[in-house]
Protein backbone atom coordinates (compact mmCIF):
# COMPACT_ATOMS: atom_id res chain seq x y z
CA UNK A 1 0.00 0.00 0.00
CA UNK A 2 0.96 3.65 -0.36
CA UNK A 3 0.89 5.56 2.93
CA UNK A 4 0.88 9.35 3.25
CA UNK A 5 2.05 10.61 6.66
CA UNK A 6 1.67 14.32 7.45
CA UNK A 7 3.73 15.98 10.18
CA UNK A 8 4.26 19.51 11.45
CA UNK A 9 7.39 20.36 13.40
CA UNK A 10 6.10 22.55 16.21
CA UNK A 11 9.00 23.64 18.44
CA UNK A 12 10.87 20.43 19.22
CA UNK A 13 11.74 17.18 17.45
CA UNK A 14 9.27 14.75 19.02
CA UNK A 15 6.63 14.95 16.28
CA UNK A 16 9.05 14.44 13.41
CA UNK A 17 10.90 11.79 15.44
CA UNK A 18 7.76 9.71 15.86
CA UNK A 19 6.68 10.21 12.24
CA UNK A 20 10.08 9.26 10.84
CA UNK A 21 10.25 6.10 12.95
CA UNK A 22 6.76 5.14 11.81
CA UNK A 23 7.54 5.83 8.16
CA UNK A 24 10.80 3.88 8.25
CA UNK A 25 9.19 0.97 10.08
CA UNK A 26 6.32 0.77 7.58
CA UNK A 27 8.83 0.79 4.73
CA UNK A 28 10.90 -1.94 6.40
CA UNK A 29 7.73 -4.08 6.41
CA UNK A 30 7.22 -3.67 2.67
CA UNK A 31 5.03 -0.56 2.50
CA UNK A 32 5.59 2.54 0.34
CA UNK A 33 5.58 5.77 2.33
CA UNK A 34 5.48 9.47 1.54
CA UNK A 35 6.38 11.57 4.56
CA UNK A 36 5.13 15.14 4.27
CA UNK A 37 6.91 17.51 6.66
CA UNK A 38 6.65 21.29 6.86
CA UNK A 39 10.27 21.48 8.07
CA UNK A 40 12.28 18.38 7.08
CA UNK A 41 15.74 19.79 7.91
CA UNK A 42 16.07 17.89 11.27
CA UNK A 43 16.12 14.65 9.26
CA UNK A 44 19.58 15.62 7.99
CA UNK A 45 21.02 14.57 11.37
CA UNK A 46 18.13 12.50 12.70
CA UNK A 47 18.10 10.05 9.77
CA UNK A 48 21.17 10.90 7.64
CA UNK A 49 21.01 7.66 5.64
CA UNK A 50 17.30 7.89 4.91
CA UNK A 51 15.30 4.70 4.51
CA UNK A 52 14.50 2.66 1.40
CA UNK A 53 10.82 2.98 0.62
CA UNK A 54 10.37 6.40 2.27
CA UNK A 55 10.07 9.56 0.19
CA UNK A 56 10.36 12.82 2.14
CA UNK A 57 8.49 15.85 0.79
CA UNK A 58 8.31 19.39 2.10
CA UNK A 59 4.70 20.17 2.95
CA UNK A 60 3.47 23.70 2.23
CA UNK A 61 -0.06 25.08 1.89
CA UNK A 62 0.74 26.17 -1.66
CA UNK A 63 2.47 22.94 -2.66
CA UNK A 64 1.35 20.35 -5.16
CA UNK A 65 -1.40 17.97 -4.11
CA UNK A 66 -0.81 14.52 -5.63
CA UNK A 67 -3.47 11.86 -5.52
CA UNK A 68 -3.76 10.54 -1.95
CA UNK A 69 -2.39 7.11 -1.17
CA UNK A 70 -4.27 4.13 0.20
CA UNK A 71 -3.74 5.42 3.74
CA UNK A 72 -3.50 8.99 5.01
CA UNK A 73 -2.20 9.66 8.53
CA UNK A 74 -2.60 13.06 10.12
CA UNK A 75 -0.08 13.01 12.93
CA UNK A 76 -1.02 14.81 16.13
CA UNK A 77 -3.93 16.78 14.76
CA UNK A 78 -2.12 18.59 11.95
CA UNK A 79 -4.62 19.83 9.36
CA UNK A 80 -4.40 18.79 5.72
CA UNK A 81 -4.40 21.37 2.96
CA UNK A 82 -7.67 22.03 1.09
CA UNK A 83 -6.16 20.66 -2.12
CA UNK A 84 -5.25 17.36 -0.48
CA UNK A 85 -8.68 17.14 1.15
CA UNK A 86 -10.24 17.59 -2.28
CA UNK A 87 -8.10 14.71 -3.51
CA UNK A 88 -9.39 12.46 -0.71
CA UNK A 89 -12.95 13.39 -1.69
CA UNK A 90 -12.33 12.62 -5.37
CA UNK A 91 -10.80 9.26 -4.55
CA UNK A 92 -13.77 8.35 -2.36
CA UNK A 93 -16.18 9.36 -5.13
CA UNK A 94 -14.33 7.04 -7.53
CA UNK A 95 -15.05 4.06 -5.28
CA UNK A 96 -11.55 3.73 -3.82
CA UNK A 97 -11.74 5.54 -0.48
CA UNK A 98 -8.61 6.31 1.47
CA UNK A 99 -8.27 4.97 5.01
CA UNK A 100 -7.91 8.20 6.95
CA UNK A 101 -6.34 8.14 10.42
CA UNK A 102 -5.70 10.80 13.04
CA UNK A 103 -2.65 9.53 14.96
CA UNK A 104 -2.90 10.97 18.48
CA UNK A 105 -0.38 11.72 21.22
CA UNK A 106 0.75 9.01 23.61
CA UNK A 107 -0.84 8.83 27.04
CA UNK A 108 -1.46 6.28 29.78
CA UNK A 109 -4.69 7.99 30.83
CA UNK A 110 -7.89 5.86 30.92
CA UNK A 111 -9.66 7.78 28.15
CA UNK A 112 -7.20 6.38 25.58
CA UNK A 113 -8.83 2.94 25.67
CA UNK A 114 -12.28 4.49 25.20
CA UNK A 115 -11.24 6.71 22.28
CA UNK A 116 -8.95 4.33 20.40
CA UNK A 117 -10.20 3.62 16.81
CA UNK A 118 -13.43 5.63 17.26
CA UNK A 119 -14.79 7.13 14.01
CA UNK A 120 -14.85 10.88 13.46
CA UNK A 121 -17.40 11.76 10.73
CA UNK A 122 -16.67 14.86 8.65
CA UNK A 123 -19.72 17.16 8.64
CA UNK A 124 -18.53 19.96 6.36
CA UNK A 125 -16.00 20.83 3.69
CA UNK A 126 -15.01 18.84 0.61
CA UNK A 127 -14.87 15.60 2.62
CA UNK A 128 -18.31 15.93 4.22
CA UNK A 129 -19.77 12.48 4.74
CA UNK A 130 -16.41 10.75 4.96
CA UNK A 131 -14.95 9.31 8.15
CA UNK A 132 -11.52 9.37 9.70
CA UNK A 133 -10.55 7.35 12.76
CA UNK A 134 -8.67 8.18 15.93
CA UNK A 135 -5.68 5.98 16.59
CA UNK A 136 -4.13 6.21 20.04
CA UNK A 137 -0.73 4.82 21.00
CA UNK A 138 -0.80 3.44 24.50
CA UNK A 139 0.39 1.05 27.16
CA UNK A 140 -2.37 -1.60 27.22
CA UNK A 141 -3.67 -4.22 24.77
CA UNK A 142 -6.80 -2.08 24.20
CA UNK A 143 -4.74 0.76 22.69
CA UNK A 144 -2.59 1.10 19.59
CA UNK A 145 0.60 0.07 21.37
CA UNK A 146 4.05 1.62 21.05
CA UNK A 147 6.42 2.10 18.14
CA UNK A 148 8.95 -0.73 18.04
CA UNK A 149 10.61 -1.73 14.78
CA UNK A 150 10.77 -5.42 13.91
CA UNK A 151 14.56 -5.55 14.09
CA UNK A 152 14.78 -3.81 17.46
CA UNK A 153 15.13 -6.86 19.71
CA UNK A 154 17.92 -8.33 17.57
CA UNK A 155 19.73 -4.99 17.40
CA UNK A 156 19.46 -4.51 21.15
CA UNK A 157 20.68 -8.07 21.83
CA UNK A 158 23.70 -7.57 19.58
CA UNK A 159 24.78 -4.46 21.48
CA UNK A 160 27.10 -6.03 24.05
CA UNK A 161 30.12 -4.89 26.04
CA UNK A 162 32.44 -4.52 22.99
CA UNK A 163 29.86 -2.37 21.19
CA UNK A 164 29.37 -0.29 24.34
CA UNK A 165 33.08 0.42 24.63
CA UNK A 166 33.32 1.23 20.93
CA UNK A 167 30.41 3.68 21.22
CA UNK A 168 32.00 5.45 24.18
CA UNK A 169 35.34 5.66 22.39
CA UNK A 170 33.72 7.05 19.24
CA UNK A 171 32.28 9.88 21.31
CA UNK A 172 35.56 10.43 23.23
CA UNK A 173 34.03 9.35 26.55
CA UNK A 174 36.72 7.94 28.83
CA UNK A 175 34.43 6.54 31.50
CA UNK A 176 36.33 5.95 34.72
CA UNK A 177 35.85 2.86 36.85
CA UNK A 178 32.80 3.26 39.08
CA UNK A 179 31.60 6.34 37.21
CA UNK A 180 27.84 6.40 36.68
CA UNK A 181 26.76 7.35 33.15
CA UNK A 182 23.65 9.55 32.92
CA UNK A 183 22.12 10.92 29.72
CA UNK A 184 20.32 14.27 29.79
CA UNK A 185 17.69 15.17 27.18
CA UNK A 186 15.45 17.87 28.63
CA UNK A 187 13.81 21.26 28.20
CA UNK A 188 14.61 23.71 31.03
CA UNK A 189 13.49 21.96 34.24
CA UNK A 190 13.29 24.17 37.31
CA UNK A 191 15.04 21.45 39.32
CA UNK A 192 18.07 21.32 37.02
CA UNK A 193 20.33 23.40 39.26
CA UNK A 194 19.51 21.24 42.30
CA UNK A 195 20.14 18.10 40.25
CA UNK A 196 23.55 19.29 39.06
CA UNK A 197 24.50 20.18 42.63
CA UNK A 198 23.32 16.77 43.82
CA UNK A 199 25.53 15.01 41.28
CA UNK A 200 28.51 17.25 42.04
CA UNK A 201 28.26 16.49 45.77
CA UNK A 202 27.37 12.80 45.51
CA UNK A 203 29.91 10.23 46.75
CA UNK A 204 29.72 8.33 43.44
CA UNK A 205 31.26 10.09 40.45
CA UNK A 206 28.90 10.79 37.55
CA UNK A 207 29.52 11.46 33.86
CA UNK A 208 26.59 13.48 32.48
CA UNK A 209 26.14 13.04 28.73
CA UNK A 210 24.31 16.19 27.67
CA UNK A 211 22.43 16.12 24.36
CA UNK A 212 22.70 18.93 21.82
CA UNK A 213 20.25 21.81 21.73
CA UNK A 214 18.09 22.92 24.62
CA UNK A 215 19.59 20.52 27.15
CA UNK A 216 23.11 21.86 26.63
CA UNK A 217 21.89 25.45 26.68
CA UNK A 218 20.00 24.82 29.94
CA UNK A 219 23.00 23.22 31.67
CA UNK A 220 25.39 25.93 30.51
CA UNK A 221 22.97 28.61 31.74
CA UNK A 222 22.74 26.99 35.17
CA UNK A 223 26.53 26.80 35.39
CA UNK A 224 26.97 30.33 34.02
CA UNK A 225 29.21 28.98 31.27
CA UNK A 226 30.17 31.17 28.34
CA UNK A 227 32.43 30.38 25.42
CA UNK A 228 33.59 26.95 24.36
CA UNK A 229 33.56 24.39 27.19
CA UNK A 230 36.90 23.09 28.40
CA UNK A 231 37.82 20.09 30.54
CA UNK A 232 38.01 22.36 33.57
CA UNK A 233 34.71 24.12 32.96
CA UNK A 234 32.99 20.79 32.31
CA UNK A 235 33.71 19.50 35.80
CA UNK A 236 31.98 20.29 39.08
CA UNK A 237 33.11 18.24 42.07
CA UNK A 238 32.22 14.60 41.38
CA UNK A 239 30.36 15.55 38.19
CA UNK A 240 31.93 15.51 34.74
CA UNK A 241 30.01 16.60 31.65
CA UNK A 242 30.31 15.52 28.03
CA UNK A 243 28.66 17.70 25.37
CA UNK A 244 27.20 15.47 22.67
CA UNK A 245 26.48 16.43 19.05
CA UNK A 246 23.07 15.84 17.47
CA UNK A 247 22.59 12.07 17.32
CA UNK A 248 20.86 10.05 14.63
CA UNK A 249 17.89 8.11 15.95
CA UNK A 250 19.72 4.78 16.05
CA UNK A 251 22.64 6.40 17.79
CA UNK A 252 20.33 7.95 20.36
CA UNK A 253 19.19 4.41 21.15
CA UNK A 254 22.83 3.52 21.77
CA UNK A 255 23.14 6.45 24.17
CA UNK A 256 20.22 5.13 26.20
CA UNK A 257 21.72 1.63 26.22
CA UNK A 258 25.15 2.66 27.49
CA UNK A 259 23.82 4.81 30.35
CA UNK A 260 22.78 3.77 33.85
CA UNK A 261 20.07 6.45 34.06
CA UNK A 262 18.33 8.37 31.28
CA UNK A 263 16.55 11.72 31.40
CA UNK A 264 14.13 11.99 28.49
CA UNK A 265 11.49 14.41 27.28
CA UNK A 266 8.39 14.43 25.09
CA UNK A 267 7.11 11.25 23.46
CA UNK A 268 9.67 9.65 21.14
CA UNK A 269 12.50 9.49 23.68
CA UNK A 270 10.11 8.24 26.39
CA UNK A 271 9.26 5.18 24.30
CA UNK A 272 12.92 4.55 23.50
CA UNK A 273 13.76 4.80 27.20
CA UNK A 274 11.15 2.16 27.94
CA UNK A 275 12.65 -0.18 25.34
CA UNK A 276 16.10 0.41 26.84
CA UNK A 277 14.66 -0.95 30.12
CA UNK A 278 16.90 1.32 32.16
CA UNK A 279 15.86 3.70 34.97
CA UNK A 280 14.59 6.94 33.44
CA UNK A 281 13.04 10.27 34.36
CA UNK A 282 10.54 11.84 31.96
CA UNK A 283 10.03 15.55 31.46
CA UNK A 284 6.58 15.91 29.97
CA UNK A 285 5.82 18.69 27.51
CA UNK A 286 4.17 21.42 29.63
CA UNK A 287 0.67 22.67 28.88
CA UNK A 288 -0.68 26.02 30.01
CA UNK A 289 -3.73 24.51 31.72
CA UNK A 290 -1.66 22.00 33.72
CA UNK A 291 -3.21 19.00 31.95
CA UNK A 292 0.25 17.47 31.61
CA UNK A 293 0.34 16.69 35.33
CA UNK A 294 -2.53 14.18 35.00
CA UNK A 295 -0.71 12.62 32.07
CA UNK A 296 2.45 12.34 34.14
CA UNK A 297 0.62 10.72 37.05
CA UNK A 298 -1.00 8.22 34.68
CA UNK A 299 2.42 7.07 33.47
CA UNK A 300 3.74 6.79 37.03
CA UNK A 301 0.73 4.64 37.90
CA UNK A 302 1.33 2.46 34.84
CA UNK A 303 4.93 1.96 36.01
CA UNK A 304 3.71 1.30 39.55
CA UNK A 305 6.53 3.68 40.37
CA UNK A 306 8.05 3.65 43.85
CA UNK A 307 7.68 6.75 46.01
CA UNK A 308 11.15 8.14 45.27
CA UNK A 309 10.61 7.90 41.51
CA UNK A 310 7.22 9.63 41.79
CA UNK A 311 8.68 12.42 43.92
CA UNK A 312 11.62 12.91 41.55
CA UNK A 313 9.30 13.12 38.53
CA UNK A 314 7.09 15.68 40.24
CA UNK A 315 10.04 17.84 41.20
CA UNK A 316 11.66 17.49 37.78
CA UNK A 317 8.40 18.59 36.16
CA UNK A 318 8.05 21.65 38.35
CA UNK A 319 5.22 20.65 40.67
CA UNK A 320 5.14 23.32 43.35
CA UNK A 321 6.62 22.51 46.74
CA UNK A 322 8.27 19.24 45.66
CA UNK A 323 11.89 18.72 46.73
CA UNK A 324 14.27 16.70 44.59
CA UNK A 325 15.06 13.35 46.25
CA UNK A 326 18.25 11.39 45.78
CA UNK A 327 18.41 9.16 42.74
CA UNK A 328 17.52 5.54 43.59
CA UNK A 329 18.89 3.66 40.60
CA UNK A 330 18.31 0.10 41.82
CA UNK A 331 14.77 0.70 43.05
CA UNK A 332 13.83 2.49 39.85
CA UNK A 333 15.28 -0.31 37.73
CA UNK A 334 13.17 -2.88 39.55
CA UNK A 335 10.05 -0.87 38.70
CA UNK A 336 10.80 -0.27 35.02
CA UNK A 337 12.22 -3.60 33.85
CA UNK A 338 9.00 -5.67 34.30
CA UNK A 339 6.91 -2.98 32.60
CA UNK A 340 9.27 -2.98 29.62
CA UNK A 341 8.98 -6.77 29.34
CA UNK A 342 5.18 -6.58 29.51
CA UNK A 343 5.01 -3.91 26.82
CA UNK A 344 7.39 -5.82 24.55
CA UNK A 345 4.96 -8.76 24.61
CA UNK A 346 2.16 -6.60 23.16
CA UNK A 347 1.69 -5.94 19.42
CA UNK A 348 3.57 -2.83 18.34
CA UNK A 349 2.02 0.32 16.88
CA UNK A 350 2.96 -0.34 13.24
CA UNK A 351 1.60 -3.88 13.42
CA UNK A 352 -1.68 -2.66 14.87
CA UNK A 353 -1.99 0.17 12.35
CA UNK A 354 -1.46 -2.25 9.48
CA UNK A 355 -4.09 -4.64 10.85
CA UNK A 356 -6.59 -1.82 11.36
CA UNK A 357 -6.06 -0.46 7.85
CA UNK A 358 -6.40 -3.93 6.32
CA UNK A 359 -9.73 -4.41 8.09
CA UNK A 360 -11.04 -1.04 6.89
CA UNK A 361 -10.02 -1.73 3.29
Amino acid sequence: MLWDIFCKVIDNYGDIGVCWRLAADLAARGENVRLWVDEPSPLVWMAPEGSPGVQVHRWTPEGLAPAPGDVVIEAFGCELTPAFLAGIARKAASGEPTVWINLEYLSAEPYVERMHTLPSPLLSGPCAGLVKHFFYPGFTPRTGGLLREQAFAARRHAFGAPQRQAWLARHAIDAAAGERLVSLFCYEPTALRAFLEQLANAPQPTRLLVTAGRAQAAVRAQLSMSGAPSAASSRRGNLRMTWLPHLAQHDYDHLLWVCDLNFVRGEDSLVRALWAAKPFVWQIYPQDDGAHYAKLEALLNRLDAPASLRTFHRAWNGMQGTQLPWVDGSGWREAIEPVARDLAAQPDLTQQLHRFVSEKR
